[in-house]
């Protein structure tokens, strides 16, 4: 008996360690920080690769590397920082363009509004419907916005 209920409950532990291991990713999880934009991950790559060729200049000094790998490690790491500065600013563009949209549209908002504005309330049945409709959204009666003053 004491031997039955020891084996149920190491199994039931081996099942709760194991369980979230084996099971599949949920869909819309990411494993990244909530905060890591583009930007901030391209700003990180690139730092780790700055930190690389550091390192790789010193064990060249070192003498733990030959000339010939040196060469072609820093070539390689020199290429993609290139590469990752390249996609900063390009995204660096688009934050500028959105930008632009944004005080575009802030000041499209900013604009004082007509003194008249249609009226898109159902003579029928009295539902105002949100703008613009061609039909009645409660009883699809076909509406005809007349002018109200504001």
């Amino acid at each position: 008996m004491l031997l039955g209920i020891g084996i149920l409950i190491t199994f039931t532990l081996v099942v709760l360690v194991v369980a979230p291991l084996l099971a599949p990713e949920i869909a819309g999880f990411s494993t990244l920080p909530v905060d890591v934009t583009p930007q901030i991950d391209l700003k990180r790559r690139r730092l780790v690769l700055y930190e690389n060729l550091q390192d790789l200049e010193f064990e060249y000094k070192a003498g733990k590397l030959s000339a010939e790998d040196y060469n072609a490690l820093r070539v390689d790491y020199t290429a993609e920082a290139a590469q990752l500065m390249a996609v900063s600013q390009d995204l660096e563009i688009t934050s500028t363009e959105e930008a632009l949209i944004e005080r575009a549209v802030a000041a499209r908002r900013a604009r004082p509004k007509s003194a008249s504005v249609p009226d898109y309330t159902c003579p029928q049945c009295g539902f105002e419907n949100p703008l613009p409709v061609k039909f009645c959204g409660e009883c699809g009666v076909a509406i005809v916005p007349r002018e109200r003053k504001v």
